[in-house]
C-alpha cells in the first residue's frame, strides 16, 4: 500500500513538471514570438518614416537651396538607417535621422511660404503620425520585453527557461543625447 502511495506521489510529481514545463514552455514562445512582432513593427515604422524622408528633402529643397549641409546629414542619416543590420544599429540610426530632421523642420521655421505648402504641411502631418506610431511601438516591444523578463526571471520560470535555453532579453535604449533639450539655434 506505501509502494502505491509513494509510486502516486512520483507520478504525480512528474506529471506537475510536465504540466509545468509545457505551460512555460508554450508562455514563453509565446511572448518571444510577441517581441519578435512588436520588433518587426518598429521596423514597419521606420522604414515608412524612411521612405517619407526624400520627398520631405526635396520639398524643403526647392526653399531652402542654400543648406546643403543639412540635406547631406539627412541623406546620410537615411542611408545609415537603412544599412542597420542589429537592433542598437537600427535604434542609433533611428535617432541620427530624428536628429537630423529636427534640423530640417528648424530651417523651415525660416520660409514660411514653405510652412504654408500643403504638401510640407502633408508630409510633416505623416512625419509626426509615423513618430507618433515608431514611439508606440517601441513601448510596446518594451512592455513585452518586461513581461517576458518578469516571466525568465522569476520561479518558477527561471527553472523553465533555463532548461530552454531562453534569457532575459535586452530594452531599447535611447541615447543619453536623445534625452536632452532640443536646441535650435538660427544662424
Amino acid at each position: 500500500m506505501i509502494e502505491w502511495i509513494i509510486f502516486g506521489v512520483i507520478v504525480g510529481a512528474i506529471f506537475l513538471f510536465v504540466l509545468g514545463l509545457l505551460y512555460y514552455y508554450n508562455k514563453i514562445v509565446i511572448m518571444g514570438n510577441r517581441i519578435d512582432n512588436a520588433l518587426s513593427q518598429i521596423d514597419v515604422q521606420l522604414k515608412k518614416r524612411t521612405d517619407l524622408v526624400p520627398n520631405l528633402v526635396e520639398t524643403v529643397k526647392g526653399y531652402a537651396k542654400h543648406e546643403k549641409k543639412i540635406f547631406s546629414n539627412v541623406t546620410k542619416a537615411r542611408e545609415n538607417m537603412l544599412k542597420a543590420g542589429n537592433l542598437q544599429g537600427r535604434v542609433d540610426a533611428s535617432n541620427q535621422l530624428t536628429s537630423a530632421l529636427r534640423s530640417v523642420f528648424a530651417i523651415a521655421e525660416n520660409y514660411p511660404k514653405l510652412q504654408a505648402s500643403e504638401n510640407f504641411k502633408l508630409l510633416q502631418e505623416q512625419l509626426e503620425g509615423i513618430e507618433n506610431k515608431i514611439a508606440y511601438s517601441r513601448q510596446y516591444y518594451n512592455d513585452s520585453i518586461l513581461t517576458y523578463n518578469n516571466s525568465v526571471t522569476t520561479i518558477p520560470g527561471r527553472w523553465f527557461s533555463a532548461i530552454m535555453g531562453r534569457r532575459a532579453k535586452e530594452f531599447i535604449k535611447i541615447a543619453a543625447s536623445e534625452r536632452a533639450p532640443v536646441n535650435v539655434k538660427f544662424e
